[in-house]
């Protein structure tokens, strides 16, 4: 069983950046972000597969990046440029590999408990 521990939310001025990480306890594959902002539904932010192709959400390509360290199993996200739209408590997922990734919550199996992230105007 992959246990997920997302750190590093927290708030934060509009146009001001904040690095999330996601400790990941035995063997990951494809990973991904996903957030949930109240009264909104879950969506998917970025996604990265075992070998490192990435996948956004068009509302945060140029402003996102994730990335893993495999040799500490820990997935990032940096998030530049933030918007008060990009309130929302931020979820780590895990899935199996299947070469790709898709923002799409079915596609992963195991889920962080979250982190809040809160932009101010």
């Amino acid at each position: 069983e992959v246990q997920l521990v997302e750190s590093g939310g927290g708030s934060v001025q509009a146009g001001g950046s904040l690095k999330l990480s996601c400790t990941a306890s035995g063997i990951t594959y494809s990973m991904g972000w996903f957030r949930q902002a109240p009264g909104k539904e879950r969506e998917g932010v970025a996604a990265i597969t075992r070998v490192g192709t990435t996948l956004y959400a068009d509302s945060v390509k140029g402003r996102f990046t994730v990335s893993k360290d495999n040799s500490k199993n820990t997935l990032f996200l940096q998030m530049n440029s933030l918007k008060p739209e990009d309130t929302a408590i931020y979820y780590c997922a895990a899935g199996r590999d299947r070469g790709w990734v898709r923002l799409v919550s079915n596609d992963y199996d195991y889920w962080g408990q979250g982190t809040q992230v809160t932009v101010s105007s």
